[in-house]
Formats: structure tokens, sequence, C-alpha cells
């Protein structure tokens, strides 16, 4: 049985050399809500040389955890969680290359107040040019996901793209599918309902897994556009971008394969995996 957890908010930010984004989160964060929030910084470098940790674990309320080693997002936010007691009764899990709006992690838990049966809550994430970003869409079926995986990059308004990101949708608070795991503010309670991420996806998936056990386990989970944040971009992501897309091919079946189990199945997931090879190898050409 689950402990009762009090009503206190924590903020957990995974961190990979953030540089010189963690400060503006930090203050933003000040700006964000009126309470009291505790943040943990549950940090993946092997080699810590990053300064602005430094820095901003000298603020009263942040805790710097070094984990040592590299786990990946998920695992990473599993340990920060880990770091909180019975008192933290919610939780948000974010990127640090992020920056809030005045007010808009107060209004994530007014939201969270109208939804009893809410177990995770998204805010609205806007790109630095004002664009929004699809942040809450459907879970990606076989047919959504193939679609979506052959022509997305080629042909953006192909109908499987749309329908799964949800474009034609306006923002408005409603269920979705899933959630960006680059900001989500979640109830401990569900949290452990599903015990947190699953630590075998490395990057990438593990929001969309996470929020399909959350709806699998009873939970809902919400888009919440009125609280808004802005996503700067991956700052991590971009100091290995080969690596980044391999684990995010590696994810894209490993979540496939978890949902299409038996004999039946083996096929189809055969060439599924020969897909995304074939499109891991064009992406990687591309970057280069």
């Amino acid at each position: 049985m689950h402990p009762k957890y009090g009503d206190e908010l924590a903020v957990v930010v995974v961190t990979y050399f953030p540089g010189e984004t963690l400060e503006p989160f930090l203050d933003t964060l000040e700006k964000a809500t009126a309470r009291d929030v505790r943040v943990v910084l549950a940090d993946n470098d092997t080699a810590p040389s990053d300064e602005s940790l430094d820095r901003a674990a000298q603020r009263d309320n942040v805790h710097l955890l070094r984990i040592g080693e590299n786990l990946g997002y998920g695992s990473a936010a599993n340990r920060g969680v880990a770091e909180l007691d019975e008192r933290y009764g919610w939780i948000v899990i974010a990127n640090p290359d992020l920056e809030w709006h005045p007010g808009s992690l107060d209004e994530l838990l007014a939201v969270a107040e109208r939804w009893p049966r809410g177990g995770a809550f998204g805010p609205l994430i806007q790109e630095p040019d004002g664009t929004v970003y699809p942040s809450a869409r459907l879970l990606p079926s076989l047919g959504r996901g193939i679609g979506h995986a052959a022509l997305g990059k080629i042909w953006s308004g192909n109908p499987w793209t749309r329908q799964y990101r949800q474009e034609t949708a306006k923002p408005a608070e409603r269920t979705s599918g899933w959630l960006s795991g680059s900001c989500q503010l979640i109830r401990r309670e569900a949290w452990d309902s599903v015990d947190g991420f699953d630590s075998r996806y490395f990057m990438y998936f593990e929001d969309v897994d996470l929020g399909d056990r959350l709806a699998r386990a009873g939970w809902l989970n919400v888009y919440a556009p009125s609280a808004t944040v802005m996503h700067i971009g991956g700052q991590a992501t971009k100091r290995a971008s080969a690596k980044m897309l391999a684990a995010h091919h590696e994810s894209a079946y490993r979540y496939l394969a978890d949902r299409h189990r038996g004999l039946l199945w083996k096929p189809v997931l055969a060439a599924v995996k020969l897909g995304l090879a074939a499109r891991l190898k064009l992406a990687t050409l591309r970057e280069r």
C-alpha cells in the first residue's frame, strides 16, 4: 500500500550539461508559483564539469543529486523522485531548457484540482518563436505509428502525423493519450501506481509509455493549455545527436513490441524493425 502523501510540491530536473539554460529555468520557476518548491537536480554527467550545477546547488531550495553515470532520462527522473519524502504529493518532471510563464505552475495545480482522477498534467509548450508544440498526443497505434514514422519527415501534413500529433485540435483543456516528458505535473499517488518511468527506455518514448500505463491504471493524462512554458531546445541531445537518433528508433520499436506480443505479430514486428533501421540510416546520413 502506498503511503499517504502530503500536499507539498517538488520539481525534478534531469540534467546533462545544462549550461546556461539552468539559471533561467530556476529564476522563472520562482515566479511560476507562490508555493515553496523543492528542486532536485538529477545529474547524468559521468564526469561533472558543468559549473552551472554547482551555482544552482547554492540555492536554498535546490538539491543536487550526482548520479555518477548516464542512466538516461526516465531512470534519472526515477532516482530524483526517490529523493523526496512523503511530504511531497505533487512532482514536476522537467527538462532544464524550459522557461516558466508567471503563475504557470500554480495554474497547473489549479487544473489538477478540477480533475481528481488526473494522474499527469501537461502545460502548453511554446517554441521560442511562439509556435505551439504539439505536446498532448494520441498513443501511437501500429498503423498510426508506421504512417507517422514513414512520412512525418517528408510529408508533415500526412493524415497519420496530423492525427497522432493532434495538431488540428485547438488548445483546450482535455484528456490526452500521453503528454510530453519535457514538462509534466504528476500526482505522486499516480506515479507510484505505475512505478514511475520504465527504465528500459534510455531516451524517448518513456513519456509515451508512462501515459499509456497511467491510463491502464485508471488515471487520466490531462492537457492544461491555460498553463504555459517555453521550451528552448535540447542542449543535451545536441551533444550526441547520432546516439540520440539511435535511441529514438530503439525506443519506438520497444514501445510497439511491448504492446504487440505473440507469434502472429512477429512478422509484422520484423518488418517494423527493418523499416526503423532504414529510417535511422537515412536520418543519420542527413545529420552528417
